[in-house]
């Protein structure tokens, strides 16, 4: 393999078209996923402007771009998947019958380990050092909305028709329902995120918005516009009050969702899966074959979902110590937080701990 390693400013443009070529053939070569806008340049050249340490390696054969493997690096030697913490799907973004060697494509990279947490379907040299794969729910489209609402209400006919006339109860008492599938009032997305800061708080979670560099991220990608990328803001409103939004990544078949939230004033009336079933609608007629949910067990994700896509978390290495030093940091707290995730018997006591830890920091 002929690799070089890029820092992203250093891609040239017909690199980056080739990137954005391989993804917009992907579903037609047998591989959807790889149209994943967290695998687009667009979203690796956004975390190189908010993270040190990105690099992008371009795999050559014959001279042509044949893969695209985009990565964070220390100083040490210790790689990351893009952006990882907050993206939902990662790996090496190739031509069809594309075959490499895991560790060699980490030692011409200067990697000794490289971690990942959202691993895509089809990538047998990292899936071979998974330590677990994990479901993540769609919601597919591409046979139109109302295919998509005729075979949910067949699936759970009583979520279904609940949540429809929650939306129409939302209108008789708070006003005209309104969806803007793509707002571009920053305003909006302020609102969002405070939000969606408010609501980790309030369960105990650690709040992402906190962190200044993924604040720095989506900011940039709500402004980023190309072909066929784009950062989406979603906005419900209720006569004029915006009452849930979504900020997610779009290509030209694939809308991943990424940051939903809502106004807990409305919570009666489930602005959230109104939200997402108008996202659903509005993404179907602009041509998009379904919504990635992302990784992680929810009750509205089951409910939406037509079917899961895998995705696997794990750590490729080279025989080093940093690379054994670094995996023996890291697996013991994913191991208890999968087995904590897949366990109700588990999960509904530490969540409940969560929230009350929540409640507790609100109040202070």
């Amino acid at each position: 393999m002929d690799i070089s390693v890029y820092r992203p400013g250093e891609l040239t443009a017909a690199d980056r078209t080739a990137w954005t070529a391989l993804q917009s053939k992907a579903h037609l070569n047998g591989s959807p996923e790889l149209a994943n806008p967290f695998l687009s340049p667009e979203f690796t050249l956004a975390v190189g402007r908010a993270r040190r340490g990105t690099r992008i390696a371009v795999v050559r054969e014959d001279g042509e771009p044949a893969a695209f493997f985009p990565f964070q690096r220390t100083a040490a030697g210790v790689g990351r998947a893009i952006g990882l913490g907050v993206s939902d799907c990662q790996g090496l973004v190739h031509r069809p019958d594309f075959t490499w060697d895991a560790r060699q494509l980490l030692r011409a990279c200067g990697l000794f380990v490289w971690e990942f947490d959202h691993l895509v379907q089809g990538q047998p040299p990292f899936e071979a050092s998974a330590s677990g794969s994990f479901p993540s729910p769609v919601m597919d489209v591409d046979r139109g909305y109302d295919v998509y609402l005729r075979e949910l209400r067949a699936k759970s006919p009583k979520f279904t028709r609940t949540t429809l006339a929650k939306e129409r109860r939302l209108g008789r008492d708070a006003g005209e329902v309104r969806y803007v599938h793509d707002e571009r009032d920053p305003a909006a997305l302020n609102t969002l995120t405070a939000w969606k800061s408010a609501q980790y708080r309030r369960t105990g979670r650690s709040d992402r918005f906190a962190h200044p560099w993924i604040n720095e991220l989506v900011q940039q990608l709500f402004h980023t516009r190309s072909e066929p990328f784009a950062g989406v803001l979603s906005v419900l409103y209720a006569g004029t009050r915006p009452i849930a939004a979504h900020f997610g990544l779009r290509t030209e078949r694939v809308l991943a969702c990424w940051f939903p939230a809502y106004d807990p004033a409305y919570a009666k009336y489930s602005p959230g899966l109104i939200l997402h079933l108008r996202m659903a609608e509005a993404a179907a007629a602009d041509g998009i074959a379904y919504l990635d949910l992302g990784r992680g067990q929810k009750e509205y994700k089951d409910s939406l979902k037509t079917r899961d896509i895998m995705v696997s978390e794990g750590w490729v290495t080279r025989r080093h110590p940093i690379a054994f030093g670094h995996r023996a940091r890291r697996a013991p707290v994913r191991a208890l937080r999968n087995v904590v995730l897949s366990r109700p018997a588990l999960f509904e006591p530490a969540d409940k701990i969560l929230k009350r830890v929540g409640e507790i920091r609100s109040k202070g």
